[in-house]
């Protein structure tokens, strides 16, 4: 029998085909069960982001998310009009305190003369219908054009009404703008997120025409100051999970302003000490939330002992061979026990408007 080579090192290996496993031998703690239940309050259920419905099987999901401890899950994928009544009518109502699905607008409605009263019309007929927020994606800033062809960025004054209605309705503004930073950086053999950005060329944002990092995260911050009778909810750690001093400064400036975790544990797991101290600081203000969509049992465990434990250099991502979001591993912020109750579910009560 042949002995097998290992793979040539060197100039003969390729980027694509390094897959280092840490040699460090460390502690692994498994965490089923989480301190407190848990309100997800960032995930994905509908047909917004795929062919079909996100989760094809509901009963196989509420299965799940009974072995996962989540009580309820926050659906951002309700849209509006046929769709919404769609959603609400799978989830919702079907399922009465397992789920919470927000609208989104129809930023087509930009290209009319009058967009505002248009865009405040349609948000009161999606939360008479239902829906318990409104989700802003990233595409206002980045792609969300009006008729002239400019470029519309959330704090552009057409959309000032939608966000003042919002809190008028007494529904929180879920908003993700921007990305991480490295998506607006040259694609060059600098960029930490090179692997991510060759699947995914699409999710780079550095070329010409684009605003900047810092320019959408200033847009995002007057937004916020410029509505403080509404909630927002400021995806991704506040959208700027590399800079957690910023994030920080909103949470102490703006009273209106709360952020949630979602899909960030690779940022924020490489800054531990950093991450531990913003949740710290601000409790009352930090939503737990997945982004982990089609989600498993497995995104839920990793994300407890994430939390919960004091466990260092281990995956981010266990199932896949190559970290999705940067090659490297994290280490867990160890919270202490009397945070996790609001972190887990209670900041998200409070923010959604249920009862205790």
């Amino acid at each position: 029998m042949t002995e097998q080579q290992p793979t040539p090192v060197g100039p003969d290996l390729h980027l694509r085909d390094y897959a280092p496993r840490p040699a460090v031998r460390t502690r692994i703690t498994e965490v089923h069960h989480p301190a407190h239940d848990v309100i997800d309050a960032h995930n994905h259920l509908g047909r917004w982001l795929s062919k079909d419905w996100m989760t094809p099987d509901v009963d196989e999901l509420l299965a799940l998310l009974d072995a996962a401890h989540v009580s309820t899950v926050v659906n951002l994928d309700g849209k509006w009009d046929d769709e919404l009544d769609a959603n609400l009518d799978r989830y919702d109502r079907a399922h009465p305190g397992r789920f919470i699905t927000f609208c989104q607008a129809d930023w087509s409605l930009l290209l009319t003369d009058d967009p505002a009263p248009r865009l405040v019309d349609q948000l009161r007929r999606s939360v008479d219908t239902g829906a318990r927020g409104l989700k802003i994606w990233k595409d206002v800033g980045l792609e969300v054009r009006d008729g002239s062809g400019t470029l519309v960025m959330p704090d552009d004054e057409r959309l000032q009404p939608l966000f003042a209605e919002a809190g008028a309705l007494g529904v929180p503004v879920l908003i993700h703008t921007a990305d991480p930073i490295a998506f607006f950086q040259p694609l060059d053999r600098h960029n930490e997120r090179v692997d991510e950005l060759a699947e995914f060329p699409e999710w780079w944002f550095g070329g010409p025409g684009r605003p900047s990092f810092d320019a959408l995260i200033d847009s995002l911050e007057r937004l916020v100051g410029s509505c403080p009778q509404t909630t927002f909810i400021g995806a991704h750690v506040g959208c700027a999970a590399e800079d957690l001093a910023r994030v920080d400064a909103m949470l102490t400036a703006y009273p209106n302003f709360v952020v949630d975790l979602s899909a960030r544990m690779a940022e924020l797991g490489r800054q531990p000490r950093a991450s531990k101290k913003l949740i710290e600081r601000h409790p009352k203000r930090v939503l737990f939330g997945s982004d982990a969509f089609p989600v498993s049992l497995e995104d839920y465990h990793v994300w407890y002992r994430f939390l919960e434990t004091d466990d260092e250099c281990f995956d981010y991502a266990p199932t896949e061979e190559i970290p999705p979001q940067g090659r490297w591993q994290v280490s867990a912020l160890d919270l202490p026990k009397h945070l996790l109750a609001d972190l887990y579910a209670g900041n998200a009560r409070r923010v959604l408007g249920l009862s205790p």
